[in-house]
């Protein structure tokens, strides 16, 4: 896993949603990597994977939501939303932009996750992740079983994110230098 103080491998790779887990405080999404064997885990709020579960399963209420609105205010000011990007992690936050183009012009929009992947799902754009994020956290290898979905929303009924990245902390060993071990030849 790289720090946070590396440089960047350039490159995003293309996601879509795999799957949504709740627990009774906090909501977890997996993108799945299109071409390759990585999901990544994001845990997002409650009302954030309630939004992406709407309308990621067709369901279409008859009034709009937060992102609906969003994304028709993009539309009524002649914007469109062509992708949206999981761009970093830092301090344990994943951060993501939206991009949106009028013309020729493209703009860059800060955002959660969340709201970019619940915008993502209304406007029907591509989504990515940076290669820098999958490098600098902890990410599953696919195919995951229904049984382990289950057994991880078990898992994290008694969990935080910020207890799983403290013991990720832990776990993490340092490569010993074969220079300072000395020459044993």
């Amino acid at each position: 896993m790289a720090k946070e103080n590396e440089p960047r491998k350039v490159g995003e790779r293309e996601v879509r949603i795999y799957s949504l887990a709740t627990t009774a405080n906090e909501c977890i999404v997996f993108l799945e990597e299109l071409a390759g064997e990585r999901l990544l885990p994001i845990w997002i709020g409650l009302a954030e994977g309630q939004a992406i579960a709407i309308r990621f399963s067709g369901i279409v209420l008859p009034r709009p939501l937060t992102h609906d609105l969003l994304l028709a205010s993009y539309k009524a000011l002649g914007w469109a939303v062509d992708k949206v990007v999981v761009t970093d992690l830092k301090e344990n936050t994943f951060y993501a932009t939206i991009f949106v183009s009028k013309d020729s012009e493209v703009r860059e929009v800060d955002s959660r996750p969340s709201d970019a992947i619940a915008v993502a799902v209304r406007a029907g754009c591509k989504m990515f992740v940076s290669e820098c994020v999958f490098d600098r956290c902890q990410v599953l290898a696919k195919p995951i079983s229904e049984d382990e979905v289950s057994h991880f929303r078990e898992e994290l009924k008694s969990l935080k994110p910020e207890d799983i990245f403290k013991d990720l902390q832990k776990k993490k060993k340092p490569k010993k230098d074969p220079e300072e071990e000395g020459d044993k030849g």
